[in-house]
Order: structure tokens, then sequence, then C-alpha cells
């Protein structure tokens, strides 16, 4: 036998959250479930799934277990969270029931639940095709108004081997490979590296005596 989960959040004080675990509890002696924990938390929906202890529940909730919440919102702070989350409640086989919206997906997915499955489907790849479609006529309107897009040609990404490069460029000097070098910081791959000197031009700066 699964167990029972119910997630409380809200951005303002305790009381709602009291409000809505009494309404959770309600619901539970209606349809005789015992919820045998509650996953509380009084925080902005802005904030990530792990401050949201989100990830905490995910992590908790097993398969044939039920997650109870008064309604969907509680869940995630856009509609694309709440269906990935729900969609990823589904694979997994787990029992998801939302009272405000009537919403009770079970296991053995009866047609009721089978219908919900499909919608939330839907909605998820609709949600990606808007992102989608929204991203790309952002981008059209900016390139129409004359806005060069992506990064100006030569701009360079910050490195993990930034903080070595005198270290580098010393070694390089006196004529130590990139190999010995990687391995002289500590690095296994020293193909990283060998990227990182060709693209700021160490080695002809190390030759020519320039500030590396």
């Amino acid at each position: 036998m699964g167990k029972t989960y119910a997630y409380l959040r809200t951005s303002t004080d305790k009381q709602d959250l009291n409000n809505q675990k009494l309404e959770i509890l309600e619901y539970a002696r209606r349809h005789d479930l015992k919820v045998d924990e509650f996953v509380e938390i009084a925080i902005s929906a802005q904030k990530s799934p792990k401050q949201r202890r989100i990830d905490e529940m995910m992590a908790k909730i097993q398969t044939a277990d039920i997650l109870v919440v008064s309604e969907l919102s509680r869940l995630g702070r856009s509609t694309a969270e709440v269906i990935g989350l729900i969609g990823e409640l589904i694979r997994r086989q787990i029992r998801v029931i939302a009272i405000k919206q009537g919403l009770d997906i079970k296991q053995n997915h009866d047609l009721q639940s089978k219908v919900m499955v499909t919608l939330f489907s839907l909605f998820a790849e609709l949600e990606r095709d808007l992102i989608s479609l929204r991203t790309k006529e952002a981008l059209a309107a900016k390139k129409s108004q004359g806005i060069k897009l992506g990064k100006p040609k030569g701009t360079l990404q910050a490195s993990k081997f930034d903080p070595h490069r005198q270290t580098v460029c010393d070694l390089l000097a006196i004529g130590l490979s990139v190999r010995k070098i990687a391995k002289y910081l500590g690095y296994t791959d020293a193909r990283g590296l060998n990227t990182y000197v060709n693209k700021r031009g160490l080695r002809q700066a190390s030759a020519s005596a320039k500030a590396c």
C-alpha cells in the first residue's frame, strides 16, 4: 500500500497553510484517505523548486503513492512548470489529486484519468510550441530593427582556466607542452586547455614576450 503525501505552499503566512491543511484533511476524511505526510512551505512561487521543497517531495514520493494539493497552482510558478511536474508524476504512476480543480488522476487510468493524461500531454506540447513561437517572433522583431543577435564576433566566454592564465603563459614560455601543463594544474584531459590556449593565442603571446 502506497503512502499519501500532501503538498502545501503559500507565499504569505501560516494562516493560508492552515486553511489548505484543513481543506485537504476534510477531503481525505470524505474519501477515506489517510495523509501520511505533509510537505509544507511558506515561500514565493518565484523561488526555485528546491527552495519550494518540490525536489524534496519528488525524491520521497514513490510509484503507487498519492499526492494531494488544494489546487494545482501550489505546485509551480508557471503553467509549463505545473504541467511538466504533473507529467512526471503520471509517468511514475503516482495518483494526483487537486481538490479545487476536481482532478483525480488514478494509477489504474480509468476513462477520466486517461482523458486527463491526454490533455496534460497536449497542454505540455502546446506550451513548448508557444514558447518556441514567442522566442522566434522576438528574435525576428529584433532582427527587423537592425539589432545584431548573438554575441559580438570574437567575444570569449569565461573559462575555468582563466585563474591559471599567467601560469599557463609562463610554462609555455619555458617550453612545456599543453599536456604537461594540464597535468601540473591537476586536469586529466588536456584537450580543454589546448582549446583555451589556441583561442586566446597564448602560444604566440608567450613566444613574443607579450603580456599574457
